[in-house]
């Protein structure tokens, strides 16, 4: 899948599972409920252990169903490992050169995270395909409209403060996609076994990104 295939699959998604995952086993869990409530879009974070034998084996299991992808990078060394372990795009939660330039010789779609006017425009210039607002929460929905004034080419995609309830805000705000962690798919749920939780969790998210989309249509 080339590219620019890839970044339509992840806007017309509309939301990235953001999945912090307390065990390879609890993590490839909570991936399966989400795949059952309807999302197809994943990006393990690397604070998740053995985060890369996990992207591997939904890689092997999965392939092209679902879009799947690594986050949380922020050493140069694990951009190539996390193409090497299948993920599709890569994420980090913060915009440094040196781990920049790793991330965009991977080929792979790259989102780098940024917050003010000044780190949204280095992100975006230092390579980032898509520049991740993080944390979202801290401005909420009229921040990014804010910044899409005088920044309307470059495409935002929020993570954090991101919810069922909110999401259409966001959209309207100017989001290409949105992030969604622990709303969507708390650890806790899945050290407590609730895994049916997390797939009405994510139906939530479709039926609300769907009636948005059907409202604009």
């Amino acid at each position: 899948m080339d590219k620019e295939k890839i970044l339509e699959k992840v806007k017309g998604a509309g939301v990235i599972a953001v999945i912090r995952g307390p065990s390879v086993d609890l993590t490839l869990k909570m991936v399966e409920a989400l795949i059952a409530g309807g999302i197809n879009s994943i990006e393990i974070t690397y604070t998740t252990p053995n985060a890369a034998q996990v992207v591997d084996s939904l890689d092997q299991r999965f392939g092209d169903d679902i879009l799947l992808g690594m986050g949380t990078l922020t050493t140069p060394a694990q951009a190539q490992e996390a193409k090497d372990a299948g993920a599709r795009f890569i994420v980090s939660p913060h915009c440094e050169e040196e781990l920049a330039s790793a991330m965009v010789a991977t080929g792979l779609p790259i989102m780098m995270g940024a917050l003010t006017p000044t780190e949204i425009v280095a992100s975006h210039r230092l390579g980032s395909s898509i520049v991740k607002l993080y944390p979202g929460s801290l401005g909420g929905p009229k921040y990014l409209k804010s910044i899409r004034g005088p920044f309307p080419d470059i495409p935002i995609m929020p993570t954090g403060g991101v919810s069922a309830d909110n999401v259409g805000e966001w959209y309207d705000a100017g989001a290409v996609a949105v992030g969604a962690g622990s709303n969507l798919c708390p650890a806790k749920l899945a050290q407590d076994g609730d895994f049916d939780d997390i797939t009405a969790r994510a139906q939530g998210y479709i039926e609300a990104i769907d009636a948005y989309r059907y409202q604009k249509a």
